[in-house]
């Protein structure tokens, strides 16, 4: 019969997960084709604007082919960046 204790928290220790490759795609001033990814995001860090706009799983991504564009918000979104798709 073992008297020691168990360390607490024990349900995942030794196990790593892989990472889930969250972040950006393309960066400002890249050239992006329709249905390309720009990001990929946990809840909404960056918002969908011009010419993109957001999946599900809060991916975001272009509706036309362009050049990515960040941008800060105004009005009550104030601070916010955006992301925008700019046509050539």
């Amino acid at each position: 019969m073992a008297h020691k204790k168990a360390a607490s928290g024990g349900v995942k220790q030794g196990v790593q997960t892989a990472g889930k490759r969250y972040g950006l795609k393309k960066h400002g001033g890249e050239s992006v084709r329709n249905g390309n990814i720009i990001i990929r995001q946990k809840g909404t860090k960056y918002f969908p604007g011009k010419n993109t706009l957001m999946g599900r799983d809060f991916t975001i991504y272009a509706i036309e082919d362009g050049v990515v564009k960040f941008r800060t918000m105004t009005g009550n979104k104030r601070g916010k960046k955006a992301v925008d798709v700019v046509p050539q």
